[in-house]
């Protein structure tokens, strides 16, 4: 199909592209890599009036460091976040997220921050970003706020974006040293994730100082395993511990039902995943 007409606005500056939106109104919508976007357009499942296009504002690629934080811009593609050498020292499970985000084609050109700010709970990137406690820069007419990914994440394909603003960066607290895995169950490659683990831990002499837990597609929105994290700090990375710890992925989660799996498969699969996940991370 053919999208309804729009307006087209081509940005090169974070505020022209604020000021875009706010004279726009609320049925605006943000482009980025459009690899979300164009089909939802094409199927006239949106309609807005005017399209503002990111592609030309510099200032929101690349990742840098600025102090204890890792910065990685709204537009930085996919691709460039899995071979950044500052993501594999410093958020190493953000680097094993991406590698899963589709195929080659659409990591070259989908963004860090399309993926984020579009929300979808089956998204491989925002379970990693709740997990490392990650903060969310977004501008909009009254200058910049920062939101924290705990926060940013309200509801299915809902955000703490108001409808003229936009996500600017993403700012990550290092976790230098820290090992990472991202286990992710589909029913084809290059799917969407049924359920997905993302984990993060800290040892030191097989012992797990700290760990982050969060999964894909089990709520509406990320869901941090709290109950994992506190069971698995201060034992021994072993078999029989990370199982344990493993039973209490489920807890307070509200998985979906859809043609693809009930809440109970859902939950077991939170079970079985985030153990192989710890086991992996941890080198058990």
């Amino acid at each position: 199909m053919i999208p309804a007409p729009f307006e087209y606005v081509r940005p090169s500056t974070v505020d022209e592209a604020v000021q875009a939106l706010a004279s726009a109104g609320e049925d605006a919508k943000v482009i980025a890599g459009g690899q979300s976007l164009l089909p939802v357009l094409r199927m006239r499942l949106a309609a807005p009036t005017t399209l503002v296009d990111l592609g030309r504002v510099a200032e929101l690629r690349g990742v840098r460091e600025d102090g204890d934080e890792l910065v990685v811009g709204a537009m930085t593609t996919h691709y460039d976040v899995q071979r950044d050498p500052l993501v594999a020292s410093h958020a190493a499970l953000l680097k094993e997220a991406t590698d899963t985000v589709a195929d080659p084609q659409i990591r070259h050109r989908g963004t860090f921050g399309g993926a984020i700010a579009h929300a979808d709970p089956a998204g491989d990137l925002l379970a990693p970003v709740l997990a490392l406690d990650a903060s969310l820069v977004v501008a909009g007419p009254s200058g910049r706020r920062t939101v924290p990914a705990a926060e940013f994440f309200q509801d299915l394909f809902t955000t703490a974006l108001g409808p003229d603003e936009l996500l600017v960066e993403v700012r990550i607290p290092k976790h230098t040293g820290w090992r990472a895995h991202y286990e992710k169950f589909n029913r084809v490659a290059q799917a969407w994730s049924m359920v997905a683990v993302a984990v993060t831990v800290r040892t030191e002499a097989g012992v797990i100082e700290e760990a982050r837990v969060a999964l894909t597609n089990m709520g509406s929105t990320p869901v941090r395993a709290t109950g994992v994290e506190s069971a698995l700090v201060g034992v021994q990375a072993s078999a029989d511990s990370i199982r344990a710890a493993a039973e209490h992925a489920a807890e307070g989660t509200n998985p979906p039902v859809d043609s693809n799996a009930d809440v109970e498969y859902r939950r077991h699969l939170a079970r079985v995943l985030t153990g192989r996940a710890i086991a992996a991370a941890a080198g058990a």
